[in-house]
């Protein structure tokens, strides 16, 4: 039985909280609120109920009323709702009989929800669940376990080798769900972590933000609140956090940053105008739009460590470039090539100053030059463009905008960590800056880019940073994977050709998988006809919608069990990662 289930059940052995078969919830509201002896009986009675609503404190029992009100206030105890919050998406004032601070909050549907976000392909539709954090503890204490790691691998400039533990200042790739990474992580790096930079999805419906769901956009916010809230966690107390978006969802992550993080932590609203614009951009019938939004943020601003950062005079933007115009221009006076390269190096940088402090708008004046990949690329393709298989990743951000992030919020030897990977450039910058990195990215792009990236880097790259830090290669980094359960199948499903293949996977899910407790094989096998009559897309939703949401990764718990089938040198690994500390 689940907890809703078990505590209905023991609800209705008291005749007061029962009419009509039916539970009442304002009755048990009201017998919570006064403390009521045999209501508290009742709850002590079940030892489920009695581990969840009830804290020992000097082998004292203290009844947690907050959380019983919050379980049994929640439309999906009585009934047929995921959320106790409102199919609206907007700012309310928290003043509820359980706080009494009041407050201006974000609050959409799935607010109370946490969102397993399991999307590795760009063009994967997923229905995704929503388990409620009062209602489902048991589900999602689950789905949050730390997980086994699998495919250990160290790589440096002589390749790649096998490995028999992980070093406490080893740089880290995981490839994997980042909530359950980030939660995996938790153990061994919370506190730890100095800087967080990441660039998620801005959910503009052309990014890989793809989830199948009638709210996409609370979809999405419940998305980045279960990542932010453990990121906060793993931050070091003088730490901080950057987060790239645009204009779709800036000023609603704004207001759940300030939720998570505390509005007392924001630090800045950094712009960063991404370069010129040209073409069928410049033809809109409006202001054009050409920037980007970074929220920084610390963990807590009495004592976040921000290093200052200047332009120096000559990393300048050029004022006046030596174009052919140019050139013409000087010949039509009769000033030679060498004169007129005297005459623009001083104009360009001998009558400026030494260097010029960072603001918060970035590529916005005469001493800041950051134009984007995108841009830089619409003209000629720069050497940091990362190609694979014939794809140009110009949605990629540029070293130089990363750099200036990790030199004024951390110091060599720190850790930097991206849960939103991508081609790896939060990784290859602080890399070549002396920065310990964890990188973690699920979408499925192929061959690992980031992974190929950064062996360029550790083989002496020369593109980006790399000159302006005098980067000469070397350094290693350790990729792992999560160790796939469920998963596994997911991906067989999709890979399958024909109802004749998706059946002899079903055949192993019997056997082998974890399926959803709505799902009885035997009825499925009884209406295996109708089965076939669907197309191989219906096919392998429904084949999917059989799986468990909640066990697609195996958890570390059970690293020993046999049907898993884990390698005595991955248990070996899990085991000093997790323990030896």
């Amino acid at each position: 039985m689940t907890l809703i289930e078990e505590l209905k059940s023991l609800l209705k052995k008291d005749e007061r909280l029962v009419s009509d078969d039916k539970l009442l919830k304002n009755r048990i509201v009201e017998l919570a609120l006064k403390l009521d002896k045999d209501l508290i009986k009742l709850l002590l009675s079940n030892k489920k109920i009695k581990e969840y609503f009830f804290t020992e404190v000097d082998k004292t029992l203290i009844f947690d009323k907050e959380k019983f009100m919050k379980f049994v206030d929640n439309k999906e105890f009585l009934p047929d709702s995921y959320t106790s919050f409102k199919n609206k998406i907007g700012l309310t004032v928290n003043n509820t009989y359980i706080t009494k601070k009041k407050e201006v909050i974000l609050s959409w549907p799935y607010k109370d929800c946490i969102l397993e976000g399991g999307q590795e392909k760009e063009d994967e539709k997923r229905k995704e669940i929503f388990y409620n954090e009062i209602l489902a503890p048991d589900e999602i204490d689950r789905l949050l376990e730390p997980k086994v790691f699998t495919n250990f691998k160290r790589i440096d400039a002589k390749g790649e080798h096998k490995i028999t533990e992980i070093k406490p200042t080893d740089n880290l790739i995981i490839k994997g769900n980042n909530l359950l990474v980030l939660h995996s992580l938790k153990k061994r790096f919370a506190g730890k972590v100095k800087l967080i930079y990441i660039d998620p999805p801005y959910n503009t419906g052309n990014d890989e933000f793809n989830y199948n769901d009638n709210f996409n956009h609370s979809t999405w916010l419940t998305f980045m609140k279960n990542r932010l809230e453990i990121a906060k966690e793993l931050l070091r107390e003088d730490g901080s956090i950057y987060i790239n978006i645009d204009y779709n969802e800036v000023h609603y992550l704004k207001v759940l940053m300030d939720e998570i993080f505390g509005k007392n932590n924001f630090q800045r609203e950094i712009i960063w105008r991404m370069g010129f614009v040209s073409g069928y951009k410049t033809a809109v019938k409006n202001f054009i739009r050409n920037h980007d939004t970074i929220l920084f943020y610390s963990k807590n601003s009495d004592l976040v460590d921000f290093n200052k950062v200047y332009i120096e005079n000559k990393d300048f933007k050029v004022l006046v470039p030596f174009s052919n115009e140019i050139r013409n221009l000087f010949k039509s006076y009769n000033i030679d090539e060498k004169t007129a390269e005297k005459i623009l190096n001083q104009i360009n940088f001998g009558l400026r100053g030494d260097r010029y402090p960072l603001e918060d708008t970035w590529n916005c004046n005469k001493w800041d030059d950051l134009d984007s990949i995108a841009i830089e690329n619409s003209t000629s393709r720069v050497e940091e463009t990362v190609m694979m298989n014939d794809r140009n990743f110009k949605g990629q951000k540029p070293e130089k905008l990363i750099k200036r992030i990790v030199e004024s919020s951390s110091n060599k030897g720190d850790i930097v960590l991206d849960f939103f990977m991508g081609t790896g450039t939060t990784c290859a910058v602080a890399h070549k800056m002396g920065r310990q990195y964890i990188g973690i990215e699920q979408m499925d792009y192929g061959e690992n880019i980031a992974v190929a990236r950064l062996k360029n880097v550790i083989n002496g790259d020369q593109s980006g940073i790399s000159k302006s830090v005098n980067w000469q290669g070397g350094g290693d980094f350790v990729y792992c994977e999560l160790k796939e359960l469920n998963e596994e199948f997911i991906q067989k499903i999709m890979k399958a050709n024909d109802s004749k293949e998706l059946l002899k996977i079903w055949e192993d899910m019997k056997q082998h998988a974890f399926l959803s407790y709505r799902v009885d094989p035997k009825l499925f096998d009884e209406n295996i006809e109708e089965f076939k009559k669907l197309s191989a897309e219906e096919q392998k939703k429904l084949l999917i919608e059989c799986l468990d949401a909640n066990n697609l990764y195996v958890n570390y718990s059970e690293i020993k069990d046999s049907q898993y089938k884990i390698s005595n040198e991955d248990i070996e690994i899990n085991n000093k990662f997790y323990r030896g500390l």
